[in-house]
């Protein structure tokens, strides 16, 4: 029997989601602040100064109406997850809808799910002439989401209230840098900022030796670097990366999306002196193994259609894109139909392998993930030995992540419910796509890089496709950030409300 939920189940799910909703109300005033007294853009400033409030007062009477000292289920925090970041969806849309570069406010919505996501498929209008204000909010959405949400209350507004590691758990993490999971949260946060103003300090020099003015090249470093590290692959120009035609910048880039593809644990390790840790993960290991497989499929596919004879081009436009792929970012030096004109079915094919499997767990990345690729592996290898060896053979695996492991059966059950559950969304993707009347290879480039919050397109993410479509896309990368069990968990909970006894 299902049982429905009571009112105290939702009185805490709305206090935890008025504390979240304020904290996204607060980052609002960042660009608010930059835009009036930086950029000297007091109108699009004053868009944000809307938003901001709008935001804050919703967050602060749920916070009101919900007060409750009560302890939260496992089950309400995956509720609460999953509701935030449909909120910060539409809440982070207002400055954007406001700007007025956008066809609707469902384009808007696919935005700011795309940004906070860390996805980079983007819907915006005549994006070169986007206010510094409006563009900076833009890449700020993929630095919140990257590090995730939820994690803003947890570091700064929840402080050392119940439920916080049943919220942080929920949001797709599970690493705790530290023994507490809150300054494991403010840890991840201090980590990122220091990386933002290394990686644009480095792209605003790159940038001004290539010859942009000093205040537009660390703009634009803060802008790449923040969408970079977080994977989602915003860039304030329309030519995306293709705008700077710089190998230095795009080398630099190559090695910032493959930092941010990495676990925070693995960070800490190295920040903290244990750089064998690298050497010894099951996680670095898969994804290097990965990435020389699937560069070896992606680059062979390349030379047999004879898209990129010389090996500098091969590197900037083939293998820059593998890489961008796989740690799920999204930044292209090349035009989005130049991958069906160019790379032909076996490049394609790598590229969607790649996008497919993405980055490392508990990172800004997105994909199945390498951890349950190498346990995939693991298992399968285990499976085999008991076949191959007698029955009398005391057989088990053992992998490194962070610490030595056995491997279990609850494991590899965990691992290959979310890895089917990615397939599922893949494949649901292309089904729409194809029953809307596009090619089925297109259709499954597209939906694999909405629903592993990659941000590659090949031309169907566009203002013009259908509404049906763009809502697919926006489920799919919600989704796919979340992990699928938080939105299984939200699908749940509306079903038990309905038919509950």
């Amino acid at each position: 029997m299902i049982l429905r939920p009571q009112f105290n189940d939702i009185r805490n799910i709305g206090y935890y989601l008025g504390r979240i909703t304020l904290g996204l109300g607060l980052t609002m005033f960042v660009p608010f602040i930059i835009g009036l007294f930086l950029f000297k853009e007091p109108d699009p400033a004053f868009d944000f100064l809307i938003g901001a409030n709008i935001t804050v007062l919703l967050g602060l009477i749920l916070s009101r109406l919900c007060k409750t000292n009560r302890d939260l289920h496992t089950s309400q925090a995956m509720v609460i997850v999953a509701l935030s970041w449909l909120i910060a969806m539409a809440l982070g849309a207002i400055p954007l809808f406001l700007s007025g570069h956008y066809n609707s406010f469902l384009d808007t919505c696919f935005e700011t799910m795309s940004g906070f996501t860390t996805t980079g498929l983007t819907l915006v209008q005549d994006l070169d002439h986007l206010s510094l204000t409006h563009n900076l909010w833009r890449h700020l959405g993929p630095f919140i989401g990257g590090q995730g949400i939820a994690v803003i209350a947890i570091s700064f507004l929840v402080g050392g209230a119940n439920g916080t590691l049943k919220i942080y758990l929920g949001e797709a993490r599970d690493e705790k840098l530290v023994p507490n999971v809150i300054h494991t949260a403010r840890f991840i946060w201090i980590i990122s900022i220091a990386y933002l103003i290394a990686g644009t300090i480095i792209l605003g020099a790159v940038g001004m030796f290539i010859g942009l003015p000093a205040g537009s090249a660390f703009f634009h470093g803060a802008c790449i670097f923040m969408a970079g590290f977080d994977t989602a692959g915003f860039a304030p120009q329309t030519q995306n990366i293709l705008y700077y035609h710089s190998l230095a910048f795009e080398i630099i880039i190559i090695v910032f999306m493959i930092m941010g593809s990495l676990n925070f644990n693995l960070h800490y390790r190295l920040l903290t002196g244990d750089r064998k840790e690298i050497w010894k993960s099951i996680e670095t290991r898969t994804l290097l193994l990965v990435v020389m497989l699937v560069s070896l499929v992606a680059m062979s596919g390349l030379k047999h259609f004879g898209a990129y004879s010389e090996t500098m081009t091969m590197f900037r436009k083939g293998f820059f894109h593998l890489i961008s792929g796989h740690t799920t970012t999204g930044y292209m030096t090349i035009y989005a139909q130049q991958f069906i004109k160019e790379w032909g079915n076996i490049a394609l094919a790598g590229i969607i392998i790649a996008m497919s499997l993405g980055g490392c767990a508990c990172s800004t990345a997105g994909g199945i993930k390498m951890l349950r690729v190498g346990i995939i592996y693991k298992a399968l290898r285990e499976d085999l030995k008991r076949i191959l060896l007698p029955d009398s053979a005391v057989i088990a695996q053992r992998f490194h992540h962070i610490k030595t492991m056995f491997l279990d059966d609850k494991q590899v059950r965990s691992v290959l419910i979310v890895t089917f559950g990615y397939l599922l969304l893949y494949g649901l993707g292309t089904l729409i796509g194809v029953g809307l009347g596009y090619p089925l290879l297109e259709s499954l480039f597209e939906s694999t890089s909405a629903a592993g919050n990659v941000g590659l397109s090949c031309g169907i993410t566009d203002t013009a496709m259908p509404a049906i479509l763009k809502i697919t896309y926006i489920i799919e990368m919600w989704a796919g950030r979340l992990e699928i069990i938080s939105v299984f968990a939200l699908v749940g909970f509306i079903v038990a409300f309905i038919k509950g006894k």
